[in-house]
């Protein structure tokens, strides 16, 4: 795990945050190069597909020009959602870091595993890194997002 991608990662959830959008973000690195950088804007978009992971595999994929990530790796802030883990299984990256647990939608561990659990052609790699920040901008965002909505 390379430390400097997750920080990589962890500068896009910020921009989200700047845009009152859940701070999550995501990079795609192939051959030690970041090839695709996002984070969520469900909000501004108003899509519910609009997660940063689904938008760095669609750059990605065009940057590449083939819908096939073969040996790269993703970096995103929060555990991937169902319909992350599956856009990640059919975009054929190879591995997945990802800095913090989502206890309620997490689907590489939390909730459910699909990389584990779901016999696919292509098998994801995965690892948890427990990093601090990643957690705290998330529990930072709702904490004032509630404070927001009292008033």
């Amino acid at each position: 795990m390379n430390e400097d991608y997750m920080k990589e990662a962890l500068k896009e959830a910020k921009k989200a945050y700047k845009k009152l959008e859940v701070p999550i973000g995501a990079i795609i690195v192939k051959d030690g190069k970041i090839i695709a950088r996002a984070h969520n804007l469900r909000e501004k978009k108003q899509s519910s597909l609009a997660h940063a992971e689904i938008i760095a595999i669609k750059k990605a994929c065009e940057k590449l020009e083939s819908w096939r990530l073969d040996g790269a790796d993703l970096y995103v802030t929060l555990e991937p959602c169902a319909m992350c883990a599956g856009a990640i299984t059919q975009a054929r990256i190879n591995k997945v870091y990802f800095g913090a647990k989502d206890e309620k939608n997490g689907c590489v561990g939390s909730i459910a595993n699909i990389f584990d659990d779901i016999p696919t052609t292509h098998r994801v790699k995965y690892e948890y890194v427990d990093n601090r920040d990643c957690s705290y901008i998330l529990t930072k965002f709702f904490k004032e997002l509630r404070h927001i909505k009292k008033m």
